[in-house]
């Protein structure tokens, strides 16, 4: 995998990203963006907090609901964080 001090570029297949867990806060479909209460991502080097994220693919916030528990995959490309990957976690 190619790292760069600790961050994880988007270059890299998301099947070999680690997945973290989240809770939605908010969603802005024409903005592309998510809002996530997450735990530690691994391979950003990222503690649990609260931040928004670019959607790489938008379709991907479609079954999302604020207050729902999700898990992802992000990266860090040119200074942003993006979810290359995120899904319902089943109740």
């Amino acid at each position: 995998m190619a790292q760069q001090g600790g961050l994880q570029r988007a270059s890299d297949g998301a099947s070999t990203l680690p997945w973290a867990t989240a809770e939605v806060r908010r969603i802005d479909k024409v903005a592309r963006k998510v809002a996530l209460k997450h735990g530690e991502i691994k391979n950003l080097d990222m503690p649990p907090m609260s931040m928004v994220f670019q959607v790489k693919n938008p379709e991907q916030l479609d079954p999302l609901q604020v207050g729902r528990k999700v898990r992802f995959q992000a990266v860090q490309e040119n200074g942003a964080y993006w979810v290359v990957k995120i899904e319902v976690v089943a109740m």
